[in-house]
């Protein structure tokens, strides 16, 4: 019997294979238990079978097509018109090459190739010490914005295609986290202004992006103190006044839903003192579509030095 009025039958765990538990593709494919909740509400995909315990099972095709639609939203495409589409459609769509100049990301070139050779060779010291040379030998600004974005997105094709596994995937984060945090912490303290408290909201476990932002707002002098992710909207407006935070800077992933983000930021907004600014930033498409008031939107990581400039200009600095 389906758990909503209207919504098809959902499918046994056992019509495609033994299936996965919601923890386990929260982990595996990146989106939220909440988002894969909703989905199954708004759309009536995915269709989890249920354990002998009454939990949800994923079949392995419902998964593989989540992360393909998790990619394609990464991309800038809506859930929307992606959930009701074949996996043969939706991998069309990845292969298609007007999708990544519609995304507006630079092309891997062959370090960034290089690298994922040493990643699927499982050298993962030579890995990160390869990354921390490219960081030594262009500098922490260029390597971010030029390196670690068409790196991110060829390992997410990797992964997409099955060339590597999820546990690889796993380690190339990990690594990357592992450089740039050593590489922001070799910086030496310039202006220390605007002092940002760095984080993303509830249920967005995606981290790389707010670590990338942070590297640059280090570069231009900003003092940053970053609580990681998964915050409560609560605890953020706690930090920001006890760190005495000029800006609250946070990350928004394309999987993020729409109404979860301008929500939570005007509950934000509410919580902070009026002179603490909130600036945000990501692949979520709808702040891009519908800014809310009181946020100031990065359009992309080239866009922070020119944020700190004009903070500075509207604070006398």
């Amino acid at each position: 019997m389906s758990l909503d009025p209207g919504l098809p039958e959902p499918a046994s765990a056992s019509d495609s294979g033994p299936g996965l538990g919601i923890s386990a593709v929260e982990r595996d494919v990146g989106l939220s238990k909440d988002i894969l909740r909703v989905w199954e509400r708004r759309y009536a995909f995915p269709r989890p079978g249920r354990d002998a315990h009454g939990e949800r099972l994923y079949p392995p095709d419902q998964v593989e097509k989540l992360r393909l639609i998790k990619r394609l939203m990464d991309s800038g495409l809506r859930p929307g018109k992606l959930v009701n589409s074949s996996l043969a459609e939706l991998l069309s769509l990845i292969q298609d090459p007007g999708l990544a100049s519609a995304a507006a990301a630079p092309a891997a070139g062959p370090d960034q190739r290089d690298f994922l050779a040493l990643l699927k060779s499982h050298s993962v010291d030579d890995l990160r010490r390869a990354l921390t040379q490219a960081v030594v030998r262009h500098g922490l600004g260029y390597f971010v914005i030029t390196t670690v974005g068409p790196l991110n997105r060829l390992v997410g094709d990797a992964w997409m295609r099955g060339d590597i596994e999820v546990f690889e995937e796993h380690l190339y984060s990990e690594s990357m986290q592992i450089v740039l945090r050593g590489a922001i912490a070799s910086l030496a303290r310039q202006g220390q202004t605007p002092r940002v408290l760095l984080t993303t909201f509830p249920n967005e476990a995606h981290g790389l992006g707010l670590l990338m932002a942070e590297a640059l707002l280090a570069l231009e002098g900003a003092h940053c103190i970053s609580l990681g992710v998964q915050t409560p909207i609560r605890d953020i407006g706690l930090a920001a006044v006890a760190q005495r935070a000029q800006v609250v800077a946070l990350s928004f992933s394309a999987a993020y839903p729409a109404a979860q983000v301008t929500d939570g930021l005007a509950q934000l907004r509410a919580r902070l003192p009026d002179d603490v600014e909130i600036w945000a930033g990501g692949s979520a498409a709808s702040l891009a579509r519908r800014p809310p008031p009181g946020v100031h939107v990065l359009q992309g990581l080239e866009a922070i030095h020119l944020e700190v400039e004009a903070w500075r200009a509207r604070s006398g600095r």
